[in-house]
């Protein structure tokens, strides 16, 4: 299965490790825009090329959703918010639903102001266990 994980740049260092587990169980595996330099955006910020850079992005995400079968989202908890799932990784997901793709997440769906729509997609929950994913 072709995979694309997302995630916080909060997460990047976690990547590696998750992305070489996949591949152990026979997946192809697409990293997030930018994940071997999280600061490329930091670049960008406060300037006129800002909104420039993250329609990229977006675009990018869409792309590479578009070819894969699943993302696997890594909602781990960040800055006291469980289970965090920001703005541009919860655009990811609605991409990967209106593509139809399978959305799996790391945990629970968090109890924020996003949990009825993010309900609505009917994620996986997988925990650590990577086998579920099929």
């Amino acid at each position: 299965m072709k995979i694309f994980l997302i995630c916080s740049k909060a997460f990047y260092g976690r990547l590696q490790d998750i992305k070489e587990n996949l591949q152990q169980l026979g997946h192809e595996v697409f990293m997030p825009n930018c994940w071997d330099c999280p600061e490329t955006e930091a670049k960008y910020r406060g300037t006129p090329q800002h909104a420039e850079f993250k329609a990229k992005m977006y675009k990018q995400s869409e792309e590479t959703i578009a070819h894969v079968d699943a993302v696997l989202v890594l909602n781990y908890n960040k800055n006291g918010q469980e289970n965090y799932i920001g703005g541009a990784t919860f655009l990811e997901i609605y991409d990967a639903f209106r593509l139809n793709k399978k959305i799996y997440f790391v945990n629970d769906i968090p109890d924020n102001m996003l949990k009825d729509e993010l309900i609505g997609f009917s994620p996986i929950i997988i925990g650590d266990n990577y086998d579920l994913i099929k």
